[in-house]
This record gives structure tokens, sequence and C-alpha cells, in this order.
């Protein structure tokens, strides 16, 4: 199949998640992606626990399949010539590195742009390349924190709780890879490269505000933090039951009548408060949830799943980490599938999400080890002898 970004090659200055993440999705989508990576040391999660048993990292793995790696110093006076070469031959460039690093190592967007006017340069760093808090350190848990998640995540009336995913880095690499497509359809249809620039707490802001931001600028109302609870859908929490605990989303009225109906609760149908639109339903929220967790509290779980999806009402049990990797409906969807690595055989990893007819994701190929591709990259794209990358490794210039 012919892959949607064939033809894009992508300069990957990336380390630990949100850069890798990015790129790995222009991969899937079949971009060439030339991984580089200090000699030596490589990318800084190469030896993130857990390992295989060929000394692999499983989350390196996962984020970087099928991309090339070289090695490069570019602090090296030589080193940073090379990547000039490199930027001259590429279509997209991305880094994660602190804001003013590339411009120290003489790579910023505007020497970069002047050199090759076609490139996307994409930038992706705690708080962006403007603005007071621009040169502020920053990981994942800040950004969460910075952007809003964190407190409104958490038990009612507890401690704030950040979320167990490293949604910054994920959803930054995400946005960025979005915004890396437009830009190039931008390019398409006017010749032009231009500068992409993501931070990870305006992404987190993103995520967060869509659902949180109306009621404190609609009413002055400080969101409070809902446990498992919804700030919108009514009902919607996680619920007792005889086992266990049920996730119970009724998010339109006509669901919310079924459940009441399940419940046997026609009274709480036909009541202008607990049977009417979201905007006056959400009102009595704790009324609400009260009524179902009395409900489910009598039954098991598996009794709520059955009785609730032959009335069409979202719920769900909670499953296991390991249940989930069984699940058979991830495994229809090709959701968890395998690579097999040259050092490390086959290891098991996440699927690919993009499911189109003509051109979907494609994560079947491995993760490299480092500086795998410095033959290929330097001779087939530089036109550098066998003598002259020898030369560069021997001079730890790759």
């Amino acid at each position: 199949m012919e892959s949607v970004l064939e033809g894009i090659r992508v300069l990957d200055l990336t380390n630990v998640y949100s850069g890798p993440y990015c790129t790995l999705l222009l991969k899937e989508f079949g971009a060439e992606v030339i991984k580089v990576e200090r000699p030596v040391s490589g990318d800084v999660i190469r030896m993130d626990a857990p390992l295989t048993e060929g000394a692999e990292s499983g989350t390196f793995i996962i984020l970087n399949r099928g991309k090339k790696s070289i090695t490069l110093d570019l602090k090296n006076p030589r080193g940073h010539q090379i990547c000039l070469d490199l930027v001259k031959k590429v279509d997209v460039l991305v880094e994660n590195f602190s804001p003013g690093t590339m411009d120290k190592l003489g790579l910023g967007s505007k020497e970069l742009c002047a050199l090759n006017p076609r490139l996307v340069y994409a930038s992706i760093s705690a708080y962006g390349q403007t603005g007071p808090r621009r040169d502020y350190p920053g990981f994942d848990p800040v950004a969460q924190a910075m952007g809003g998640l964190t407190s409104v995540s958490g038990p009612p009336g507890g401690a704030p709780v950040k979320c167990a995913v490293s949604i910054a880095d994920f959803g930054t690499g995400l946005y960025t890879a979005y915004a890396i497509m437009a830009a190039l359809f931008y390019r398409q249809r006017t010749g032009r490269g231009q500068v992409v620039d993501m931070s990870l707490q305006d992404c987190i802001w993103m995520l967060t505000s869509i659902e949180f931001s109306p009621t404190y600028f609609l009413s002055g109302k400080v969101p409070q933090r809902m446990g498992n609870g919804h700030p919108i859908t009514t009902p919607g929490n996680l619920y007792p039951a005889k086992d266990g605990s049920v996730i119970i989303c009724a998010g339109v009225l006509s669901q919310v009548h079924r459940l009441y109906a399940a419940m046997g609760r026609q009274d709480m149908i036909e009541s202008p408060t607990l049977g009417a639109n979201q905007s006056i339903r959400i009102k009595y929220k704790d009324q609400i949830d009260q009524a179902v967790a009395a409900w489910t509290s009598t039954l098991t779980t598996a009794e709520i799943t059955s009785i609730l999806q032959k009335v069409d009402v979202p719920c769900s049990a909670v499953p296991t980490f390991d249940q989930v990797c069984q699940d058979p409906q991830l495994i229809s969807r090709g959701m968890i599938t395998e690579v097999d690595q040259d050092l490390s055989g086959k290891v098991t990893v996440p699927g690919s999400v993009f499911k189109l007819s003509l051109s979907p994701g494609d994560v079947s190929s491995p993760a490299p080890y480092l500086g795998q591709h410095n033959q290929e990259v330097y001779s087939e794209l530089l036109g550098y002898s066998e003598k002259e990358i020898e030369e560069l490794s021997t001079n730890q210039v790759i």
C-alpha cells in the first residue's frame, strides 16, 4: 500500500517521550525518520527499565519502531556541518531541547529555515519558545499541573492527583504530528516551510479546558475535583457492585431514561429535575449518583453490564491491566502486535490506532539499535565513503 507520507524525510533530534512519539506517528504514516542520537549513549531512554533479554528498553522499542538511527555529535564542528548537510536533504526537523539550545548549537530555526526554505521546523518544549516562562525547565508532571489537569484530578475534597499516563508528553507529541501534517499540506500549496512551536503546558490546557473552562469562564466558579465522576455526564461515575465496581456513562437523555427504567425507577424518568436535560440534571448529580449506587450495589458487575448492554447504556467493569492486554476487541483490531527486534527477537507492542482503508498506520518495523543506519544514511544520503565514515567514527564525530 502507498503510504500517506511516502517520500517525506524527517530529521529527528528528539529524546524521551514527546518528540519520539511525534515522529513515531509520522513514521506510521510512511515518513522516513532519521533519528539522530549522541554517540555511545544515544537517546536517554535506551536503558530505561524494563529491558528485554537483549538489553533493549521496552519503552524505547515502542516509541522508535521503524526509525533509522544515526549517531552524531552536534557540538563537534564537523558534526555541526554534517547536521547542516542533512537539513538540506529533509522535509521536517523535530527537536525537543530546552528553548535556546538549538540556537547555541547554531541550529536554530532562522538559520535552518534560511538554509532550507521548504523545511518544517518543529520545536517541543515545556512552555514554548515565547512567554515569561519560556526558559523554565519542565517535564510531564509539571506540565500537567501548570495546564490545569492536576487541579481537577483526584477524589472530591482530597489531594490533587496527576494522570498515571504521561499525557502531556504523548498529547503534545500527537498535537505536534498533527501540526506538522498541516504544515506539510500548506507547503504543498505554497512551496513554503514554516516553524511549529509546541508547548506541553499549552497542550494540557487545551485538553483540560474543553470540559472544565466553561464552568469558570461562564460562572466564575473554580472547578472542583470529582474523582471518577464527570463534569458534564450525569449519571457518569464509578459505582459499587457486589464484587467490584462498574463505570456507567449515560451521556444523552435517552440513555439516562433507559438506565432509570432498568433500575425500576419510573419516578426518576418522570421527575422534572432528575429526568430533565443535562443543564438541569447536573445540579442534582449527587442525588442521582446515590440512587444509581443504591441499585448497582445489589448486583454483581456481570449482572449490571449484562442488563445495561441490553438496553444500550454505556457501561463496563474495570478490568485489570493484564485483562486489557488479553481483550479480544483490542486484539481483533490489531492493537496488540509484535515486532521482531534484531537484538531481542519478538517483542509485544501496541498496534496502530490509524485504521485508514487505503493507507493505515504501519508499526511492523523494529526499533533500531544505536547507530544502526550510520553506513546507510551517511553513504547514500551524503555520499560519504566507507573510509570517511570510519574516520568520523574514530574521531567520535559519529
